[in-house]
C-alpha cells in the first residue's frame, strides 16, 4: 500500500511540473543512517564506563574529568602516559578512551631494573598490569615502563600526553623533582602535552618536602619551566575555596583518605572519636590543573 501511494505522489508531481516552468521534482527518501543516534563521545564513554567502580564515580563532582582532559588538550589517537597512577581513578579513563580513539595507554610502573625494589611494590604492579590484561576489550594493550628514583630515561619522543595527578609532592618529599621532570620532558614528543592536577598550597613560602601534601602553583610553575617546560594555561576547574589548608593530618585529612590518626602510626592507623564532620564538609583539596607544553622546535 506505501509503495502504491508513493508511486501515486510521483505521478501527481510530474504532471505537475509539466504545467509549470519550474524544474522537475525530485523526491529524496530519508537515508536510514540518518535515523540512527550519532556515536557516543569516546571521553563521555569512558567517563561513563559500567567498569569504573561507583566509588570513583562519585568523586567526579570534585575531579571533573571530562573538564579536566578537554582543557589539557586530551584528543584521539595520543599515545598517552599517566605518571604513577596509584589506584587508577584516571587510568581507568584515560586507557579505554585511548583504545577507543586509536591511540595508545602507557602508566610508569615500579622499577623492575632496581635491585632494592621490595618485593612488596612488585607484587603490587603485578596486581595492576593483571587488572588491565582481564579486560583487553576495554583497555586495549596497555603498556608499562619502569620509573623511579634510579630508573632509566623514558623512551625518548614518544608520547603526545603526559599526566601526572596529585604526584607533585612526593617528588619532592623524595628528592626527585628534578629527575621526574628532566625523564617527562624527554619522553615527551615536541610538542606534546604535560597534564599536572595537584593539591594547591596558598601563596607563600614552600616547604621543600611539602609534607603536608600541598604545594604552591608557583613553585611547580618554576620546577616545570625550569626542566624546559612552557606554561600554557592555568584552569580553576579543581579549586575549592573551602579548603582551608590547615588540618591535622594534612591533606589526607580530608577526603578520599580521611586520615584521622598520624600516619606514622600506620596507614591504616584511626582514631574513632576524631570529629570528621566540618572536614568531610570541606570536600576533596583545593588543586591547581596546569597544562604544560614541551616546546615544538625542542629535542629530548
Amino acid at each position: 500500500m506505501r509503495n502504491v501511494l508513493l508511486t501515486s505522489a510521483l505521478v501527481m508531481l510530474t504532471a505537475l511540473s509539466g504545467c509549470s516552468k519550474q524544474e522537475p521534482v525530485t523526491e529524496t527518501l530519508p537515508v536510514a543512517e540518518a535515523t540512527q543516534p550519532a556515536a557516543a563521545d569516546p571521553l563521555v564513554a569512558s567517563i561513563e564506563g559500567e567498569w569504573r567502580s561507583s566509588d570513583d564515580k562519585a568523586r567526579d563532582v570534585y575531579r571533573h574529568p571530562k573538564e579536566a582532559l578537554e582543557f589539557w588538550g586530551l584528543a584521539p589517537g595520543m599515545t598517552v602516559l599517566e605518571v604513577q597512577p596509584g589506584g587508577g581513578w584516571w587510568s581507568d579513563i584515560l586507557a579505554p578512551y585511548a583504545n577507543k580513539t586509536g591511540g595508545q595507554y602507557y602508566a610508569t610502573a615500579a622499577d623492575l631494573g632496581n635491585p632494592e625494589l621490595p618485593e612488596a611494590a612488585k607484587q603490587a604492579r603485578k596486581d595492576f598490569e593483571a587488572r588491565f590484561a582481564a579486560k583487553p576489550d576495554v583497555y586495549g594493550t596497555v603498556q608499562f615502563v619502569n620509573f623511579g628514583a634510579k630508573s632509566a630515561p623514558l623512551p625518548e619522543n614518544t608520547f603526545d600526553f603526559a599526566l601526572s595527578a596529585r604526584s607533585f609532592h612526593g617528588w619532592m618529599g623524595s628528592g626527585v623533582t628534578d629527575k621526574f621532570l628532566k625523564d617527562l620532558y624527554g619522553a615527551l614528543k615536541p610538542g606534546g602535552i604535560l597534564a599536572i592536577e595537584q593539591h594547591r598550597a596558598n601563596p607563600g613560602e614552600q616547604d621543600p618536602k611539602a609534607a603536608s601534601g600541598y604545594v604552591t602553583e608557583e613553585y611547580v610553575i618554576e620546577q616545570a619551566k625550569k626542566a624546559g617546560f612552557e606554561l600554557v594555561e592555568k584552569s580553576e576547574i579543581n579549586a575549592n575555596a573551602q579548603d582551608t589548608k590547615d588540618h591535622p593530618f594534612g591533606v589526607w585529612t580530608l577526603p578520599p583518605t580521611k586520615r584521622t590518626r598520624p600516619y606514622s602510626e600506620g596507614p591504616d592507623a584511626n582514631d574513632p572519636n576524631f570529629d570528621r564532620t566540618k572536614y568531610d564538609a570541606i570536600g576533596e583539596s583545593d588543586r591547581m590543573t596546569l597544562k604544560f607544553r614541551k616546546p615544538a622546535a625542542a629535542s629530548a
